[in-house]
């Protein structure tokens, strides 16, 4: 485990670049840090602890999983699309980003219907989404074609209120991807894929947003899936360096973990909250790791609980 201090600015990041990690771990000490909890993964994403079990989305096995702590897995849900971020509507029905026909799904337990449909609001492909308690969704999506090598564009998040309605809440964004919520309810934090960093904005009573400002700069990554701790810090898989990152606001770093695989998603959860679940895949191209099963899901423990 490496701590480091970071504080300087960074540049666009792009998520296909393959970079060194900043902190070297021999197989010997990833051996003795990471865990494996569940392997036969294509690509997870949208890990979420939930009823004590961790829930994922596998993109190309076009599956929800639940994976408990002693790695039974479980399928919940299959849905006809890549799924990706997940959360919870306050009655408990869930929510899942259908990735290429651009909608929010919602699924009772029983039947998958269609929350929203965000195809008018987005370009290429939605991914990443986090809800808050009650049932106000921001999602985010691509912003341009980025799997047939199209020029980058900026993106926008999109806000789905808990009756399905939808609007931009938030433009200008550099491929909004992993986003917390802060525990009082009054702050979102959203990860920047191509810029290397966090914007933070206010939440209001209705759900807008206002007052973006920077909230991390972490030069040289490509923040992807992220969790915050109760201390506030930022733990995020670094989608270019193959590392699981710790920042704080203000952009101090204070771990970096190189990962056994690159890795593009984690979540805070356990019994107590001290566990970290990585996502993990050999690499984000679907021509080489649809249908797999080369990824995996591995665990550490870490000091300051969700």
């Amino acid at each position: 485990m490496v701590v480091d201090d970071v504080t300087a600015t960074a540049g666009p990041a792009t998520a296909r670049e393959q970079g060194v990690p900043s902190a070297v771990v021999t197989e010997q000490q990833q051996d003795a840090i990471f865990t494996l909890l569940v392997d036969g993964v294509d690509f997870g994403e949208g890990p979420r602890w939930r009823d004590g079990a961790l829930w994922y989305s596998d993109f190309y096995q076009q599956r929800v999983y639940r994976v408990t702590p002693d790695g039974e897995r479980h399928t919940v849900v299959e849905i006809d699309d890549r799924p990706s971020g997940l959360g919870w509507l306050p009655s408990g029905d869930l929510l899942i980003v259908a990735m290429t026909s651009r909608r929010v799904l919602r699924y009772d337990g029983e039947t998958v219907t269609e929350h929203a449909d965000l195809s008018d609001l987005t370009v290429d492909k939605c991914n990443d989404m986090v809800v808050d308690a009650e049932g106000n969704a921001y999602v985010g999506h691509f912003g341009f074609d980025l799997e047939a090598g199209a020029d980058y564009a900026a993106a926008s998040l999109v806000l789905v209120r808990p009756d399905g309605s939808a609007a931009i809440a938030a433009d200008n964004i550099a491929f909004p991807n992993g986003s917390v919520i802060t525990p009082d309810h009054t702050t979102l934090i959203v990860g920047q894929s191509f810029g290397g960093s966090y914007v933070a904005f206010d939440i209001a009573a209705d759900a807008t947003l206002s007052n973006r400002r920077e909230w991390a700069v972490i030069p040289e990554t490509a923040p992807d899936g992220c969790a915050q701790d109760s201390e506030g810090g930022i733990w995020f898989s670094d989608a270019r360096g193959s590392q699981v990152v710790r920042v704080l606001e203000g952009g101090r770093v204070t771990h970096r973990i190189a990962t056994p695989q690159p890795t593009f998603a984690c979540e805070l959860g356990g019994p107590t909250g001290h566990t970290l679940f990585v996502l993990m895949s050999p690499s984000a191209d679907p021509r080489q790791v649809a249908g797999s099963g080369a990824g995996a899901i591995y665990s550490l423990e870490v000091d300051v609980p969700a």
